[in-house]
């Protein structure tokens, strides 16, 4: 079929497209980069502009929407452009194209308030208790996106858990910079459980979906490995696949959240383009356990992880050593 993918430039964007052309789709991207992925055409603008979204998505059978404003930092209504509008905007345009089927990748956040996910599947999107501006923002469009699925067009939503893997410049590239500098501390000697998703599966996940929407949709899935770990465990695999060191020293839950509730209203008041050392939802997520039940997610998608959590490691160690 032929497929629209938003916000392919990102490194989740740039593999969901590729797994894409390779099952033999025609894929455009939309984003304000070019996706620079070999048999894509490339469509440059932002989501938010109505005229560039319907040259976009004319005579579109598919959509997958990855488009998002993504930061742990940042005034709220950035955020709710792109992640609340630019959504609704698109979801506008895909039902007056003829768009059958609409993958809305969403984020584990947007059910989490706080406590512990473990053992869950897709808990209800909540923006009133969502975390931080990104999570509610997130939590909103999802919502808008299921109101939107009908018979004429299938509306799935997918979240993808805490994506990594070789040339990824946001989690992994963090994670290694902040051990070089000895600034990557264990909240509680980093013992919470958590589940991750190799970006192999990630992307196969979301193309997954996009198949089986027909009978999949109309519901939210959350996307993982399925093999949850000491975050601890995780943090020191990552550290030594990329060569540094892992980190050893731990602090309270408790004083990690405190200080980054302190950092978080520091930054409001000197905005940076910096992304804050820390924030309260951060230490929340480095402290608290979120696995998931994937039983209900693969039943529904057809769909399993093909790559490991250690073969994952293995080939981030593999491209660290070139």
């Amino acid at each position: 079929m032929i497929v629209l993918v938003t916000g392919a430039s990102g490194f989740l964007g740039r593999a969901v497209v590729a797994d894409l052309i390779a099952a033999g789709h025609h894929v455009r991207t939309l984003q304000r980069r070019p996706s620079n992925v070999e048999g894509a055409t490339d469509i440059l603008g932002s989501i938010t502009a109505p005229v560039t979204v319907a040259r976009a998505i004319d005579g579109v059978e598919g959509v997958v929407h990855l488009a998002a404003k993504v930061s742990l930092a940042g005034p709220a209504d950035q955020f709710r452009a792109v992640n609340v509008e630019g959504t609704r905007s698109l979801l506008d345009a895909a039902e007056r194209a003829g768009v059958s089927r609409f993958v809305q990748v969403s984020s584990p956040s947007v059910a989490y308030a706080g406590s512990a996910l473990a053992g869950v599947g897709a808990e209800p999107a909540d923006p009133g208790r969502a975390r931080g501006h990104y999570a509610r923002t997130k939590a909103h469009g999802e919502l808008i996106a299921l109101g939107r699925d009908s018979s004429a067009m299938n509306v799935v939503a997918i979240r993808p858990h805490l994506v990594w893997g070789p040339g990824d410049t946001q989690l992994i590239a963090r994670i290694v910079a902040r051990a070089r500098r000895g600034r990557l501390p264990l909240l509680n000697g980093g013992t919470a459980l958590i589940d991750t998703t190799y970006i192999d599966n990630a992307a196969s996940g979301i193309a997954a979906a996009l198949h089986r929407a027909p009978t999949a949709h109309g519901r939210a899935y959350v996307l993982t490995n399925g093999e949850p770990r000491p975050v601890g465990d995780l943090l020191a695999g990552i550290c030594l696949a990329a060569g540094v060191r892992p980190p050893r020293r731990s602090i309270p839950a408790g004083l990690g959240r405190a200080a980054g509730s302190v950092i978080e209203r520091l930054w409001a008041l000197s905005p940076s383009t910096d992304e804050p050392p820390m924030t309260r939802f951060l230490a929340e997520q480095l402290s608290t356990a979120h696995w998931f039940d994937q039983r209900e997610t693969r039943r529904a998608l057809a769909w399993s992880p093909r790559v490991t959590i250690d073969e994952g490691l293995r080939r981030l160690a593999a491209v660290s050593a070139c």
